[in-house]
């Protein structure tokens, strides 16, 4: 095996590019994924005490946020990426007849950001049905009476949820949470398969033009592996520091 490395240094700001955008797209999901994940989480346990609202919390957000849940987990990621690309963005941004966006900015949108914006929105709904399931096991798993405290104080099924139950069950989130957000930046290779110059698609460039295999997927290799370490690292040490403070 003859490893050329002046492959990867002559293209290096391929990578570089392809790195920046690959942690851009992991932060934007991963902040989407989180706070939707919450809602969907919280929706999933929505109740009440009182029929007419137990009847529309059961069946009008109970059971619109399991079927959501339960589509985007038993569906591959890559199909629901090539889905919202090919299906559902050109009805949302599109220039004549864009149910968001129309004209020019549509135009524009679809040619600069339209992989970006397919990629994030896949990754984001995808993340979300999974940690909502996260947050519904964490809230689940603190005493019931954290709960009926706070709604002895006069709060609400929200207010509780904000100010008295999440806090408190952050810190049991935390590893599940952190082991998604590692899958988040290693499917962000999947979008390289509609367009967007990431990682996966820097080295797919780079063989492209070398005829060399090795070299750009080795590259890239090490680099994910990198990621994960740093971000294996720091998720350690935040749980360190939570157990540290619920002590």
């Amino acid at each position: 095996m003859d490893l050329r490395l002046n492959v990867i240094v002559e293209y290096a700001p391929l990578f570089i590019e392809g790195l920046r955008n690959a942690l851009l797209l992991t932060a934007v999901c991963l902040v989407a994924g989180i706070v939707l994940g919450i809602l969907l989480g919280m929706g999933r346990l929505a109740d009440s005490r009182y029929a007419p609202t137990r009847y529309f919390l059961r069946y009008g957000v109970q059971w619109p946020v399991r079927i959501y849940v339960s589509f985007f987990r038993g569906t591959p990621l890559f199909v629901k990426i090539l889905l919202f690309h090919f299906a559902l963005l050109p009805v949302l941004v599109n220039p004549e007849h864009g149910w968001i966006v129309q004209g020019e900015d549509a135009r524009y949108l679809r040619a600069e950001y339209g992989a970006f914006l397919s990629g994030a929105l896949a990754i984001s709904m995808n993340l979300g049905a999974y940690l909502s399931e996260v947050f519904r096991a964490g809230i689940q798993g603190l005493d019931r009476g954290q709960t009926e405290a706070a709604q002895a104080l006069g709060m609400n099924y929200w207010q509780s949820m904000r100010h008295v139950v999440l806090p408190q069950a952050f810190a049991r989130m935390l590893p599940a949470t952190g082991n998604h957000a590692i899958f988040t930046l290693k499917d962000t290779s999947l979008v390289s398969a509609i367009g967007f110059s990431e990682l996966a698609y820097a080295a797919r460039s780079v063989s492209g033009a070398t005829a060399r295999t090795w070299e750009p997927y080795l590259a890239i290799s090490l680099i994910y592996w990198v990621l994960v370490l740093i971000m294996s690292w720091a998720l350690g040490r935040l749980e360190t520091r939570l157990g540290q403070g619920t002590r």
